[in-house]
């Protein structure tokens, strides 16, 4: 999948939405967009981690959806393949955004989900390690945190104004389907399956 900067990405949806008035993107798990345009983006996240960053001088935004696949197996000088794809998220957004224009050393960071939702995983909750891994990853890169909202036992559906930078989060407290918990099972195991095939190499 190919990301157009101006463009919205191939196979994600946009769509206007009637509410706020405006032109909005939604991403699943694994996808992420940045644009310096003003269009809503928009994600439901359960154990999965959204950063939102922004860089404020050039108004340039973007949001990813990720979640760890591993949080058990050790790779090669100690790194984890969790940390390798967590920093191939965040770097893949980050890249996206600076092609856009923006500056690194301006990026700002609000990060939301890492929720305890995914049932089977209560000793070792993948939505800790979600969170875990996003503050660490942003205190080693020096990119300021301005608001997180983590953990949890709720999914969360999260509205990004790149303009403004504003975040507004609902937390969704009943479900009336499994779609969420369904949807990051699933990429989850696609994760965990890719790295020990050893099918592609992402990092």
């Amino acid at each position: 999948m190919n990301t157009h900067r101006e463009e919205l990405v191939s196979g994600i949806n946009s769509y206007f939405d009637p509410h706020f008035k405006q032109d909005a993107v939604k991403i699943l798990p694994g996808e992420y967009f940045a644009t310096r345009k003003n269009t809503i983006i928009v994600t439901v996240l359960g154990s999965c981690v959204s950063a939102c960053l922004r860089d404020p001088v050039a108004k340039i935004a973007g949001m990813n959806h990720f979640l760890l696949p591993s949080d058990t197996n050790p790779g090669v000088q100690g790194i984890t393949d969790s940390a390798r794809y967590g920093n191939f998220a965040m770097e893949k957004l980050i890249n996206e955004m600076m092609k856009l224009g923006a500056r690194r050393e301006r990026i700002q960071a609000k990060v939301f989900g890492g929720g305890n939702v995914l049932k089977g995983l209560t000793i070792n909750n993948i939505g800790e390690r979600n969170a875990e891994f996003v503050l660490d990853y942003l205190a080693i890169e020096n990119i300021p945190l301005l608001n997180a909202d983590l953990l949890d036992q709720y999914p969360r559906k999260v509205y990004f104004f790149p303009d403004s930078g504003r975040v507004t989060v609902r937390k969704i407290k009943s479900l009336n389907n499994t779609t969420i918990l369904d949807r990051e099972s699933m990429y989850r195991s696609k994760l965990r399956e890719m790295i020990n095939n050893n099918d592609a190499e992402l990092f």
